[in-house]
């Protein structure tokens, strides 16, 4: 196992800067996850890392050692990638000890550390098929194998569950999960899909635009965004957001409609403002403010429902069965101590 310490690092094409200076310590055996939009550089940086992409500026250590100039071999870490990269002609047990051949290890040796990551990853029952008699499940299973057997001092993911159905998705994301807690391995994991950065990692690093935009624990980020992209990003169905201004200290006022502010939110009066409400915080309340119902979609544990209020469509999530048709009127309020306030102009989260 080995800490990761990335420090200003940049990377550019020509004159088209990618990277901005990315500063990331990945601890000891720590699962990282970087999240962000397509083309956010996010892959770039996990490539950069491993030694498939040149790095423009900066440093990057793996341990004690700083790795710019090795090649991806020498660096001690295993990619797992979403497309597997298995060996069409190999089963599954010598694509797993690929690796050590590749080092000379002996057929004994070899032998042991396939076995073992068999059994880790229940794969004992496949290791004489080829990777076209497996399902997509067990080709990633099989690709995390062949990781595992290399031994490696950090686990770099590069979206691995993309090319899954949704319900093998959540699967592979316990097993994962599990792996992790098992071998207690540095893995830094790539994806788009927040829901996988919030239900896997230690910490999450939400990029945009070749930049980190805040760095911390899921729900510290769920919670405590640091702006209205993290706000954003982070949660889903996504936080609603409305744009007014603070009037009296007490209500944000949009559409000629008035909703509750967090009780020290004068600081700000008068200020525009961007009002931001989670779904799951609004609340049925016969004293409320009314909305119209644009769409229910009841999904049995929860019902998520889009109300209008004013010219805005907001997002609503119940866990209470609730069955209202299109157009009805629901009066709801939501907690103060919920809200969230971003500037208007920057994004930048203001203090209430």
């Amino acid at each position: 196992m080995a800490s990761v310490t990335i420090a200003d690092v940049r990377k550019a094409y020509g004159t088209a800067q990618v990277l901005h200076g990315i500063n990331i310590d990945v601890a000891d055996g720590e699962f990282v996850t970087l999240v962000g939009p397509s083309g956010c550089g996010k892959s770039t940086l996990l490539r950069m890392i491993a030694g498939l992409e040149d790095i423009t500026g900066g440093e990057i250590s793996i341990g004690d050692r700083t790795v710019n100039e090795l090649p991806p071999k020498a660096r001690d870490i295993a990619m797992v990638f979403q497309n597997y990269a298995l060996y069409p002609h190999m089963t599954v047990a010598q694509n797993m000890g690929y690796s050590m051949k590749l080092r000379r290890a002996s057929k004994e040796e070899t032998a042991k550390a396939v076995q073992e990551a068999a059994r880790i990853l229940d794969l004992e029952p496949l290791l004489q098929r080829f990777p076209k008699q497996l399902s997509g499940g067990q080709r990633q299973r099989v690709a995390m194998g062949r990781a595992i057997v290399r031994d490696p001092k950090v686990f770099l993911f590069d979206e691995p569950l993309s090319n899954l159905d949704a319900k093998l998705r959540v699967q592979m994301r316990a097993e994962i999960k599990e792996l992790h807690q098992r071998l207690q391995t540095t893995i830094i994991y790539v994806t788009h899909d927040q829901v996988e950065a919030m239900t896997m990692a230690d910490r999450i690093v939400v990029m945009r635009d070749g930049r980190v935009e805040q760095i911390g624990r899921p729900l510290d980020l769920y919670d405590n965004p640091a702006n209205k992209f993290v706000a954003g990003f982070i949660g889903s169905p996504a936080m609603n957001f409305i744009d007014g201004t603070v009037t009296g200290g007490l209500f944000f006022t949009t559409d000629g409609v008035s909703l509750p502010l967090p009780a020290t939110s004068s600081a700000i009066e008068g200020k525009p403002v961007t009002y931001g409400i989670r779904p799951e915080h609004f609340r049925i309340d016969p004293n409320g403010f009314a909305a119209r119902v644009q769409v229910v979609e009841p999904m049995g544990s929860e019902t998520q429902i889009v109300v209008r209020l004013g010219t805005k469509d907001l997002t609503c999530l119940f866990r209470e069965r609730v069955e209202p048709r299109p157009s009805d009127t629901l009066t709801l309020s939501v907690d103060p101590q919920q809200v969230r306030l971003f500037d208007a102009s920057s994004g930048a989260a203001l203090q209430a």
